[in-house]
């Protein structure tokens, strides 16, 4: 990346440290949510109903099909099969419908320390398993970065589309192509260069945005995430390389990350943010 004038003074020097301590905190809190017991690295399965037609999902006791009314997951089974539902003391010996659950800590079946997660994708349903004693949770050793610069941090502006979201099609990491949503372009400098990046939007404003750039799959990570904040009133935006994130499929290979959009590849390169997922 060309380099970009900063500025010296000492307050600009306090603010550069405080986004420094700003930074390790986030990187702290990272690493508290990628290992913790049902985080990301907890994931062992993602099974598609569509994929077990006879109900019987790998590893997991029960028989799992789609409800007669579509609106969820008809989970049959006996009490030996030890599956609990909503932390009742007894396991489940019968029948039950279950919706979408939110995350692993909302998911109301479970299997000892086991946590059963029904999903819905593209009008799809499946069960992902997250264990707390997975070999992937055991031989994570950190999460690799470059270093903190804060010439990274860019001034950016978002600019919503004017018939609202627009869908996407994209190939994801499990092979299949599915349709990515995305509200607007957010556009930067970097190195005195222009770039426009596809961004989706959160319900609470925030921005969401997969790109790749020239140390994808050298240097970091395939692809990766950033989180801008919500725009203000005028559609500004800081946009923060250092926060870039790991997506959740380099921890796990069974999540179903979305890849880059078409235009999402800046021909720069990033070296900024999370780069590779640390192993023992």
């Amino acid at each position: 990346m060309t380099a970009m004038s900063t500025t010296t003074t000492s307050g600009a020097s306090g603010d550069a440290r405080d986004a420094r301590q700003l930074w390790k905190e986030w990187r702290e809190r990272r690493h508290a949510k990628v290992s913790a017991p049902y985080g990301p690295l907890a994931l062992t399965g993602t099974h598609w109903l569509a994929d077990h037609p006879d109900g019987r999902l790998p590893g997991i006791p029960g028989h799992w099909t789609e409800s007669p009314s579509g609106g969820g997951v008809l989970l049959t089974a006996v009490e030996e099969d030890g599956l609990r539902l909503d932390g009742e003391p007894r396991p489940l010996a019968g029948r039950a419908v279950l919706g979408a659950d939110g995350t692993p800590a909302t998911a109301r079946v479970a299997l000892g320390d086991r946590r059963l997660l029904v999903m819905r994708r593209e009008g799809l349903w499946a069960v992902r398993d997250f264990d707390p004693r997975s070999a992937g949770r055991r031989a994570f050793a950190g999460i690799d970065a470059f270093d903190y610069d804060a010439r990274w941090v860019r001034e950016g502006r978002f600019r919503p589309y004017d018939r609202g979201t627009r869908t996407v099609t994209v190939e994801n990491a499990d092979g299949r192509e599915r349709g990515l949503s995305v509200a607007g372009e957010l556009s930067f400098t970097l190195g005195g260069e222009s770039h426009v990046l596809r961004a989706g939007a959160e319900g609470d404003g925030s921005l969401w945005v997969v790109f790749a750039d020239a140390t994808s799959g050298v240097s970091s990570y395939r692809f990766r995430f950033l989180y801008p904040a919500a725009p203000d009133a005028e559609g500004r935006v800081v946009v923060d390389f250092n926060r870039a994130s790991l997506p959740p499929c380099a921890f796990a290979d069974h999540f179903i990350c979305p890849f880059p959009p078409a235009g999402n590849g800046l021909p720069v390169g990033v070296e900024a943010g999370e780069r590779f997922a640390l192993t023992r």
